[in-house]
């Protein structure tokens, strides 16, 4: 089959995902405020952690987000680190999640695999990247997911932890499919990443909370006006 990254995921406009949802009145503000996709964390020993069964009782009552038209297959992003396939196919089938994001040591042929058995729903590798040889690695991930996502390196955390990339490192990145900007943006320093970078879409988690798994919804808000201002 084709890139269904290319198919539904296109360039038409920044995609904002805010990862780390725990609860549905926070899902319902944030979507309504103007998310395009919703992050929920899947990882049991993520202090984000939300299980299966909470998850089930939240997809159905969110809004539809902006995303959901022009890309239907993107509402609700399920976040996993090193799962077995059988794992994420049963969880996605059992949730409605309709885009899966794989955050740990995950191979090419296991996003292959995971293609092949989730033909229907979005595919994103998120790589930590640390160095240059970091960034060159994401070419073995093109054509075997929809979206790449970058992310800080921590030695022990795999997301969340409010550090930068090396925005530098990443001016000249070009990758075949769309790309997400993650790692230690927030409202306050959105617009300068937006300058300098053209990512297809950002995702926020701890710069937008008051603590982790509870978002601050003033700092959401500010998150938009500045996107707007930026888009005037």
């Amino acid at each position: 089959m084709g890139n269904l990254a290319i198919k539904n995921f296109g360039h038409n406009a920044l995609r904002v995902k805010i990862c780390g949802i725990t609860n549905l009145e926070q899902g319902r503000a944030i979507a309504n405020l103007g998310a395009t996709a919703l992050g929920f964390i899947l990882v049991p020993s993520s202090p984000r952690y939300i299980s299966p069964t909470q998850l089930a009782s939240i997809i159905p009552y969110l809004p539809a987000p902006v995303e959901t038209i022009l890309r239907p297959n993107a509402k609700a992003i399920g976040v996993f680190a090193d799962s077995s396939l059988e794992e994420i196919s049963q969880i996605v089938r059992s949730t409605g999640l309709n885009a899966v994001q794989l955050h740990g040591q995950e191979t090419p042929d296991y996003c292959r695999k995971l293609r092949q058995q989730l033909p229907a729903v979005e595919i994103i590798k998120a790589l930590r990247i640390r160095s240059v040889q970091d960034l060159k690695n994401t070419i073995n991930y093109e054509t075997v997911v929809d979206t790449l996502l970058l992310d800080a390196y921590h030695p022990q955390l795999l997301g969340g932890t409010g550090h930068t990339l090396d925005w530098s490192m990443l001016q000249n990145f070009t990758p075949t499919c769309p790309w997400f900007l993650a790692g230690g943006l927030n409202p306050d320093n959105i617009l300068e990443a937006l300058s300098k970078l053209n990512p297809d879409g950002i995702d926020l988690s701890s710069g937008v909370e008051l603590a982790p798994g509870n978002k601050d919804l003033s700092k959401v808000e500010k998150l938009f006006q500045q996107l707007k201002t930026n888009k005037n």
